[in-house]
């Protein structure tokens, strides 16, 4: 599954500002950008990552996935310093 297809679901069905996944071979990492999102438990925001990608995951295209989620105040300070 290319990264692209990843980042194009996301962003069609959940109320994402910025998606940047990375990754190969069935396991990737996802940066999500939601101030909707940031605002939940961790739980429930990897709940809500999986549930338009679950088809993916029983295929075997998904193997692994490691979110990152952050709001946009703290995103920009992330990537400020870090070079994101």
């Amino acid at each position: 599954m290319e990264t692209t297809q990843i980042e194009q679901i996301l962003m069609e069905n959940l109320p994402i500002t910025e998606v940047h996944v990375q990754g190969e071979d069935a396991h990737y990492s996802v940066i999500v950008v939601s101030d909707e999102l940031a605002a939940l438990s961790r739980v429930k925001q990897q709940q809500t990552i999986y549930a338009p990608l679950m088809s993916h995951f029983s295929s075997g295209a998904i193997h692994a996935l490691s979110i990152r989620t952050f709001n946009q105040e703290k995103w920009q300070r992330e990537r400020a310093l870090n070079g994101f």
